[in-house]
């Protein structure tokens, strides 16, 4: 049977970690294009949006704008998810634990 203690320890080590991989990425910005550039759309790690660029001329087809602003909000989503699944993998060592990832 495994120790309870050194279970729990190795529970805290990998808390503490995840706590600090979160203050991080928070951190840092994540960047989403769309239509060639015609909709840019950075995030931080929270999935705020910090910055959101839209060419002139892609303004003028509200719809198609719509769609690019969509698009890049979500690529720059998927990077941020990317990371974190990465850097849970790498804490966890590759289980699958239920609700991480």
């Amino acid at each position: 049977m495994p120790d309870m203690f050194n279970l729990l320890r190795q529970a805290q080590a990998m808390k503490q970690k995840m706590s600090e991989f979160q203050k991080e990425l928070e951190s840092q910005s994540f960047t989403g294009t769309a239509g060639k550039g015609a909709v840019t759309v950075k995030l931080n790690g929270k999935h705020d949006v910090l910055e959101v660029k839209i060419d002139p001329q892609a303004a003028q087809d509200v719809e198609k704008l719509q769609g690019y602003i969509q698009e890049a909000i979500n690529e720059a989503g998927h990077q941020v998810n990317a990371k974190l699944k990465a850097e849970v993998g790498k804490m966890t060592g590759g289980l699958g634990i239920p609700g991480l990832f």
